[in-house]
């Protein structure tokens, strides 16, 4: 259940007008082919490193998959500073005073110190933390789409804004990232006992009730307020979609409702980005003090994703970590399915299902790209070629530093 939700339903409304969720359902569509791609590799070859070890079975242990996984990591993080500047912007409405807005970085700050506490407590204690967090979230959605539908207006489908059908395009981009999750399922697949028939029913179940659920929501975001209301309130939007169908209460509960989801988003992510850290460590990719064990069996990995993620916390506001963590993710997702081509043999993967995924995630990429350049600042693009180009140029230099090979790529999977 993507953080996403609560913090970008403002913006991507400012694309696709009134039919943002449209451009949810065009995001679910792509993700699908992607999921597929992904369950049939954690199915074949599970492990904690997830996508980590995906890219070195694809591409063999070279420069391509070192530096796609160094990105990855990356990608992880700025999702990361995306969930907390979310959690921030709820923190700070709620708030019944005014705060400086230098409160956010703060609050994002300590939001992050939080989840390393409990992500060094353990892993069994992440699952139970998310599996209670999303159980009341499911909940207060539940309520807010049934009581929200009761003070509904359809005719304000009929509202003209946005871009058209390219806008709608350029907002499923955008919320591309609220998907993301299921790169995360994917580290679990070492744990599973059967991880050829729980990872794709996990995975699937999964994603099939977060399209239904974003669908629902967004809709009734777009039938209880205006176009310029929305707008207006980017950071907070379900909060103030649900002041207008219960008062003052609607607004808190829901306000819970996000401040639980994007921590929540925070706590997995860190999760996954600590194992992938490991993993890519464990196989040479970084320095072995990524793979160093902290406390409870966590490792150097994670304070290291903590420190970096206050960066991003401190530098980029929401919705630049929010089109940088989208386009990061499509590019990833993608990449990953062009190297499954290369071993689809042994997972078992239809090859144009492969081919749709590659062809879906890069029309996004390319489609909110342009719509960044556009309409955004130049930094925003430029900080994540930046960190793209930044994740090969490491890579190389930590292989010829540590006298591994620098392969481009290699013709099998090792």
């Amino acid at each position: 259940m993507g953080a996403g939700l609560y913090t970008l339903v403002g913006l991507a409304s400012t694309a696709a007008g009134v039919w943002v969720p449209l451009a949810f359902l065009i995001g679910g569509v792509v993700t699908v082919f992607s999921v597929y791609s992904y369950a049939k590799l954690g199915a074949c070859y599970p492990s904690r490193g997830g996508a980590a070890q995906f890219l070195i079975r694809c591409f063999g242990d070279g420069v391509i998959a070192g530096g796609l996984n160094v990105f990855q990591f990356l990608g992880w993080i700025i999702a990361m500073a995306l969930y907390c500047a979310g959690f921030a912007g709820y923190v700070r409405a709620l708030l019944p005073w005014h705060t400086p807005d230098w409160s956010a970085k703060a609050i994002g700050i300590g939001l992050i110190v939080t989840v390393v506490v409990v992500n060094l407590i353990g892993s069994k204690f992440v699952g139970r933390s998310e599996l209670f967090v999303v159980t009341i979230e499911l909940a207060i959605l539940a309520a807010f789409v049934v009581f929200g539908l009761t003070k509904a207006d359809p005719g304000r489908f009929a509202v003209s804004g946005g871009d058209g059908w390219l806008g709608v395009l350029f907002a499923a981009g955008l919320l591309y990232v609220t998907y993301e999750g299921f790169g995360v399922v994917t580290n679990s697949a070492g744990g599973m006992r059967n991880p050829a028939k729980e990872l794709p029913r996990a995975m699937f179940g999964a994603l099939g009730i977060v399209i239904v659920v974003y669908i629902l929501v967004s809709s009734v975001v777009v039938m209880t307020m205006s176009l310029p209301a929305i707008a207006a309130n980017q950071g907070h939007v379900l909060s103030d979609a649900a002041r207008h169908i219960l008062g003052r209460v609607g607004f808190v509960v829901i306000g819970v409702a996000a401040l639980l989801a994007t921590a929540s988003g925070v706590n997995a992510t860190m999760f996954g980005d600590a194992n992938l850290a490991y993993m890519v460590a464990k196989s040479g990719e970084l320095p072995k003090d990524f793979a160093r064990g902290v406390w409870r069996g966590g490792t150097g990995g994670l304070l290291i994703a903590a420190a970096i993620t206050v960066i991003f916390v401190l530098f980029f506001p929401l919705a630049a970590v929010g089109q940088m963590a989208s386009l990061a993710f499509l590019l990833v997702y993608g990449t990953v399915s062009v190297g499954h081509l290369r071993v689809c043999r042994e997972t078992g993967a239809r090859p144009w299902v492969l081919v749709l995924a590659v062809v879906l995630n890069l029309a996004l990429f390319l489609l909110l790209l342009g719509y960044m350049i556009h309409t955004g600042p130049a930094s925003t693009p430029i900080t994540l070629l930046a960190v793209l180009v930044g994740s090969f140029v490491f890579e190389a230099v930590y292989r010829k530093r540590t006298g591994r090979s620098l392969v481009l790529e290699s013709a099998s999977a090792p």
